[in-house]
């Protein structure tokens, strides 16, 4: 099983393109190998003259409004690794920190993927930029329009890389645990 859902049924996932000022929300449903759906779109945002714990506060409400509304089975959250500014880089951890935190209060299976990771899950290459990715998500769910801004364009990459990606992950450390258990059960 993979997000409380069967094998080969759809799954509802969540991504979040973490941000103080912009926090990318997006939402799809789908499985592997067939076409997936666009469930929802938009950004939390907070303004920049807000004192930090009330920017954080406004993420946390926007993020709880979505998984109400959404309900999805998974959320994927982009993982903060290295950038050239480190107050960026801060704000931007702490965003993704909340969205962790609301995503497991509800016991909701996280799961963290790098810019890289769902640039090459969309595009097929690991260095696209914004642009190119906006491209392949308006196309893979068959948008009119890029989804605007590049956040939550971004987001709804994050989502559709868990759906293609989180499966075959999610079913590798079952069977992981699995073989240690019985590995463990075997050894007494």
């Amino acid at each position: 099983m993979f997000g409380g859902r069967g094998e080969g049924m759809p799954v509802r996932v969540m991504g979040v393109d973490p941000g103080l000022t912009r926090c990318g929300l997006g939402a799809v449903e789908g499985r592997p190998g067939a076409p997936l759906t666009m469930v929802a779109v938009g950004v939390v945002r907070t303004g920049a003259d807000e004192e930090l714990g009330a920017r954080l506060v406004g993420i946390e409400a926007g993020i709880e409004r979505w998984l109400d509304d959404v309900r999805p089975d998974a959320v994927a959250v982009e993982r903060v690794f290295s950038q050239h500014n480190v107050r960026t880089v801060m704000g931007t951890a702490q965003a993704a920190g909340i969205a962790v935190l609301c995503a497991a209060r509800r016991g909701l299976p996280v799961a963290l993927h790098t810019p890289s990771e769902v640039k090459a899950a969309i595009t097929g290459s690991g260095t696209a930029d914004k642009k190119q990715v906006g491209a392949m998500v308006t196309r893979l769910l068959r948008l009119t329009e890029m989804p605007k801004p590049a956040d939550a364009a971004d987001a709804l990459a994050l989502a559709i890389c868990h759906v293609w990606r989180g499966g075959a992950q999610h079913r590798l450390a079952e069977a992981l645990a699995k073989a240690k258990a019985t590995h463990k059960g075997g050894r007494r």
